[in-house]
């Protein structure tokens, strides 16, 4: 399929490099690129994890255990820098989510044609390497925040406490209606956001890639930048809503919501 599709029909070889390999129909249609490449990089993200751990040396640190450590330091001091009281949670989702996201935008930096047509080759008429220019992978990763957030505001405020702040915030109890609504919609927007973000500006890149048929010098270097960028996914991610957690939470020392 991918030999008929040239410079002579550009619209159909960049609609070619959007489409994802399926398999089922309708709502059950599953995206198999995607899962496979998030899951090869997250595999390999948790084996290097893995390896380096069982290799520490504070005496005298390899490459890779300086890169990681440069790494986790950077992260942890942005944490630091917004929440005063230590969480045992924030640090490892949002190095992870960091790390996963950094790595999955990196695949940008592929050739566009490469792995496609190697896997057209053997049979595959359809292949997206970078699986954040699929929104179902960036709306699933946020959802899930989200559905953590939602878990931990109730285990630390309880269920009155969590639906308290729908009908008190912003402007108080006796306008629970409006509250209610107003909050509703600013909790749902943030996940919403945080995944069409990130998609948009790799989804963009990608066809802006396709568009010119190899990634040049200035592609390469715009992609660099979106890596950077949208690395930073994992940090406001956390950061977003997990400062709706701290920041209610008797005793933390966290100033409470009006």
């Amino acid at each position: 399929m991918s030999e008929s599709i040239g410079p002579d029909d550009p619209v159909g070889y960049i609609q070619h490099h959007l489409i994802n390999l399926t398999v089922g129909e309708g709502f059950w249609t599953v995206n198999i690129d995607t899962l496979f490449f998030s899951w090869l990089i997250g595999g390999l993200l948790v084996f290097l994890a893995w390896k380096v751990g069982r290799n520490l040396n504070p005496d005298n640190p390899t490459g890779v255990q300086n890169l990681l450590e440069s790494i986790l330091e950077f992260v942890d001091n942005m944490i630091k820098e917004i929440f005063p009281v230590s969480n045992p949670l924030i640090g490892p989702l949002a190095i992870t989510v960091f790390l996963w996201v950094f790595l999955m935008n990196a695949m940008d930096l592929i050739p566009v044609d490469l792995l496609p047509t190697v896997a057209s080759h053997l049979g595959v008429p359809h292949l997206k390497v970078v699986p954040t220019t699929d929104p179902n992978a960036t709306l699933g990763m946020a959802l899930m925040v989200f559905m953590l957030v939602v878990y931990y505001n109730i285990k630390v405020k309880g269920l009155w406490g969590y639906v308290k702040t729908f009908l008190t915030h912003p402007f108080g109890i006796w306008l629970f209606p409006v509250n209610a609504v107003m909050t509703l919609v600013e909790e749902l927007a943030k996940p919403l956001s945080l995944g069409l973000l990130l998609f948009g500006n790799l989804f963009c890149r990608r066809v802006g890639i396709s568009l010119s048929g190899f990634a040049t010098l200035v592609d390469t270097i715009h992609s660099w930048r979106s890596v950077g960028n949208f690395s930073y996914f994992g940090y406001y991610i956390a950061g977003f809503y997990f400062y709706g957690v701290d920041n209610h939470v008797p005793g933390t020392g966290s100033p409470k919501s009006g």
